[in-house]
């Protein structure tokens, strides 16, 4: 990645200003956060003001959307052409995947969290000490058997953010056990550095999912009171950093309902585009993660209806074709399966949101988020099938990639010889 000029940062973030400490921690994000300052709340509020019927009909006209174009389609003047949304959303998707959908589990390996994030159950003012854990190796590798049983062969490791509990070589060593039954392994941990992604990439780490929860900085900060999760840039960074490091699946979202969704999913949307172009070796994609429950200190000031989740999905489909969406089972089974044609390409099916839960089901102990579609994966893979689509349990293996950035052997081999 060719480093931006410290012209080209805000004032308050030019380079020569940071202390020798803060420079490497912050400087090499800075391009994205500059493009994210100038998509501002108010300059998007006034462009969707003044959206009319002939800005959405031009923006479903074209082949490759500007982002003035998305923020039509994500404006209410879209509503009525939902349907016309609906249809090219969904040939767009079977042209850049086909009739397919992979299938995938969240493994959870602690539920120990040193972050005070208000809407998470997780959260170290949440409650529940008796009922926290952090997986043994030996406990890693029962859940992962559990798994592999029903035919899994991705999935995604996820852990609170507890550095000090679940450090990165416990994330490495539980990667590298993942790796040993299923071929396709990410996380969903706690924003790491370069070297924290490396020492992980090489135990076979895929994918790394982050959700950047909200990209309006004044929410994050009031909804992330305590811990390293309030430092908003660094986390921005840490899918930039993941991709840097090697690893080949990068995955953004945000937490709709912690602000207003038409504005998150816009900057969502701005966020795998640019990974999509500086990352251009790993693959991008997109959840949508959609905030159902919270504990009782807080009210979900921002509520997004099923109708609202359609018209972000297929919008961001319309602007990012080629770009993977997934689904979890915080959504319902009949939602899920109404959703399977409108562009997702990845659902969680048969998931546990506390560390055990494959293994000891009926151990009670603390969940991220209650599960709404509670399938179990034959369940959910029949379901895909009735829609007509084919549920893949394996779309890629990390042999793939071995070897790639250098030369084919028998050509190395006779470099420097003659004829």
């Amino acid at each position: 990645m060719n480093k931006a000029k410290s012209d080209d940062l805000r004032p308050e973030y030019r380079r020569e200003d940071l202390g020798p400490g803060v420079r490497g921690k912050y400087f090499k994000h800075f391009r994205f956060a500059k493009i994210l300052d100038s998509w501002p709340e108010a300059r998007l509020r006034e462009l969707m003001g003044r959206v009319g019927p002939g800005e959405v009909s031009r923006a479903l006209g074209r082949e490759e959307l500007h982002p003035e174009d998305l923020a039509a389609l994500l404006s209410p003047m879209a509503l009525p052409r939902l349907e016309d949304l609906a249809r090219r959303a969904n040939r767009l998707t079977r042209r850049h995947f086909g009739r397919t959908v992979g299938l995938y589990a969240p493994l959870y390996l602690s539920n120990v969290c040193t972050s005070e994030c208000t809407y998470c159950f997780f959260a170290r003012g949440a409650g529940g000490r008796g009922r926290r854990r952090t997986l043994s190796p030996a406990e890693i590798r029962a859940e992962c058997e559990s798994l592999a049983r029903h035919g899994f062969q991705t999935i995604l490791l996820v852990s609170g953010d507890a550095p000090r509990v679940a450090p990165p070589g416990y994330l490495a060593q539980a990667v590298a056990t993942a790796r040993e039954y299923f071929p396709s392994v990410s996380v969903e941990v706690y924003a790491l550095d370069e070297e924290g992604y490396r020492t992980l990439a090489a135990q076979g780490l895929e994918g790394v999912t982050l959700y950047m929860e909200t990209y309006h900085r004044e929410t994050y900060a009031r909804v992330h009171l305590a811990g390293k999760k309030r430092d908003y840039d660094y986390r921005l960074g840490a899918l930039e950093r993941a991709g840097r490091a090697g690893v080949r699946r990068l995955n953004v979202g945000a937490l709709l309902g912690l602000y207003d969704w038409r504005l998150d999913g816009f900057w969502t949307a701005l966020h795998a585009r640019y990974l999509q172009k500086e990352c251009w070796q790993s693959a991008v994609s997109v959840s949508f993660p959609r905030l159902r429950q919270a504990p009782p200190r807080h009210p979900v000031r921002h509520p997004v209806s099923d109708r609202d989740l359609v018209q972000l999905m297929v919008a961001l489909r319309l602007f990012l074709p080629e770009v993977g969406f997934n689904l979890s089972t915080r959504e319902p089974a009949a939602l899920r399966d109404r959703l399977i044609p409108l562009g997702v390409t990845n659902m969680s099916a048969g998931s546990s949101t506390r560390p055990g839960g494959y293994s000891h089901p009926g151990e009670e102990l603390q969940a991220q988020f209650e599960v709404e579609d509670r399938r179990p994966p034959a369940e959910v893979a029949a379901a895909i099938r009735r829609a007509g689509y084919d549920p893949v349990w394996k779309d890629f293996d990390q042999a793939f990639f071995e070897g790639v950035g250098r030369p084919p052997a028998d050509i190395s081999s006779q470099e420097g010889k003659g004829p």
